[in-house]
């Protein structure tokens, strides 16, 4: 059997463990062929692929990115781009093929197979936003990430009698924000699933400085105010119709220091946060979704996506995962003593 593989969306630590674990075992134990397509959907659209065999793998464990290239390409928005992939397969010889992705990646795949294309998903965001998983790879990494920035920022914010945000991603589920803010001690930790009141928050932040302390805010990048307008760079849509978020962080130091008369500053950690060494949990878990994933093409479990459960490794249907998003249950604020408005 020929059997391809791709990732798309964006990168994420983990990505190249899950490419090595899936050549690792499919080699020596099913005598499978594997295909690279380069940069997400995009590969399988345009014939771009890379060969994947035991020594192009070597030395991935410890890498982020991707060895494969990435991109947000919507084969659904282009004219004939289905039709294209399945060309594409056909006279490549592939008679399978590995997604790994998020939201956006998975939601292709689940139509593909819906259209007849043996498709096996492995569920990738940084984001923790995938249903049907108890965690995605790369969200660990993220979080550490952040909490180191987060972890130094306190020092700064002391010195200069500040108040410091920190913007981490989270464009419509607040995970890493509240991993991270509470891992760092942030004062306030605001997110998307809650709209904040803005004089709240500064009345946490005046809080803080009369007791000689200065507050750090971790806010999401997607965390809106209650009143007025979103905060958006700009109206601009990537091929999945997603608009351009960001600046909630800089709306924020603009207000606190507006309504306090103290001096506030933002860190936009960006990405950052998708960058570097994946941590022993994502790669532990990178490793056993792409083991996971080889042996559901053997068994032939199409329009399936690996899941972490618990401890165990499950098999669940594509369409059950990508039907919703993940976001950050209601229990977890109280019980968090998550400060939203």
């Amino acid at each position: 059997m020929r059997v391809g593989v791709l990732t798309g969306g964006g990168d994420c630590p983990g990505l190249n463990a899950v490419i090595r674990a899936i050549v690792r075992k499919g080699v020596p134990e099913y005598g499978y062929q594997f295909v690279g397509f380069r940069d997400g959907w995009r590969g399988p659209l345009e014939a771009l692929t890379k060969t994947l065999d035991i020594p192009a793998v070597r030395g991935l464990l410890p890498r982020g990115g991707t060895i494969l290239g990435s991109s947000r390409t919507n084969p659904f928005a282009i004219e004939d781009g289905v039709e294209r992939i399945k060309a594409n397969l056909q006279n490549l010889g592939v008679d399978a093929l590995i997604a790994i992705g998020g939201e956006d990646t998975l939601g292709v795949a689940t139509k593909l197979h819906e259209l007849g294309v043996n498709v096996i998903g492995v569920p990738k965001t940084i984001d923790n936003d995938l249903s049907g998983t108890d965690y995605t790879f790369g969200f660990d990494t993220a979080v550490n990430i952040a909490m180191e920035a987060i972890d130094r920022l306190h020092s700064t914010a002391e010195s200069h009698h500040r108040a410091l945000i920190v913007e981490v991603m989270g464009r419509h589920a607040g995970w890493i924000a509240l991993h991270a803010g509470m891992a760092g001690g942030a004062n306030a930790i605001l997110i998307p699933e809650v709209r904040f009141d803005i004089e709240q928050v500064c009345k946490w932040v005046e809080a803080r400085f009369r007791l000689d302390y200065a507050p750090i805010i971790v806010v999401a990048e997607g965390a809106q105010p209650k009143e007025g307008t979103d905060v958006l760079v700009s109206g601009e849509k990537d091929a999945f119709g997603h608009v351009r978020l960001g600046g909630v962080g800089d709306y924020l130091a603009k207000e606190i220091e507006a309504r306090t008369g103290k001096e506030a500053r933002t860190t936009v950690l960006g990405h950052v946060q998708r960058g570097g060494t994946p941590t022993a949990r994502d790669r532990w878990l990178a490793t056993r979704f792409g083991l996971h994933a080889i042996d559901a093409v053997s068994q032939g479990k199409w329009g399936h996506m690996t899941a972490l459960r618990g401890t165990d490794i499950v098999m669940v249907p594509l369409a059950e995962a990508t039907k919703q998003l993940k976001t950050v249950d209601p229990s977890l604020y109280s019980e968090a003593e998550v400060f939203f408005g």
